[in-house]
């Protein structure tokens, strides 16, 4: 039996109600996601960042560590996410002068039966939020956006770049 409903989507059962995929049939296979985002602040904030002078301390380390955080708690913030051993993620936030502001990019691997891209997507917008959270004192308007998958490999769908 199918996990997909009439609508395409894999979260609804034949009467609409919302329910947790069954993936038990599904094959344990390594599997990779990788997602990006932005924040984007004034000069002067991305200065402080890069630069190191932030008065909460070091706002790129601390996001790095929140972002791994956010991945592995990812179950616990989506609803119908499943609960994944999570093998690696790596959080990466690069200073971009022409922004201004961070790009963060954020790996998961697992090997299992369902893919991480909700991970890598947590990862990158919890350490965005943490970006914004050690830097809001100085600059309330930073904006944080562009969080997509740019990358998922592994399992039956086979592998997604985007373009």
């Amino acid at each position: 039996m199918s996990n997909t409903h009439a609508s395409g989507l894999t979260h609804f059962d034949t009467k609409g109600d919302a329910h947790m995929v069954d993936v038990s049939e599904k094959a344990v296979t390594s599997r990779v996601a990788t997602a990006e985002g932005w924040v984007k602040m004034a000069p002067a904030t991305f200065d402080i960042i890069n630069e190191g002078r932030a008065k909460k301390g070091d706002v790129l380390g601390v996001a790095r560590l929140a972002g791994i955080m956010g991945a592995k708690k990812c179950a616990d913030l989506i609803p119908l996410c499943h609960p994944l051993p999570i093998t690696k993620v790596a959080v990466e936030l690069t200073p971009d002068a022409t922004l201004p502001g961070v790009r963060v990019e954020a790996t998961v691997k697992t090997t299992g039966q369902t893919g991480v891209e909700m991970e890598a997507l947590t990862a990158v917008n919890v350490a965005a939020l943490t970006v914004y959270d050690m830097s809001k004192a100085v600059d309330k308007a930073m904006e944080i956006g562009g969080i997509r998958v740019i990358l998922k490999d592994g399992g039956k769908s086979g592998r997604y770049e985007a373009k």
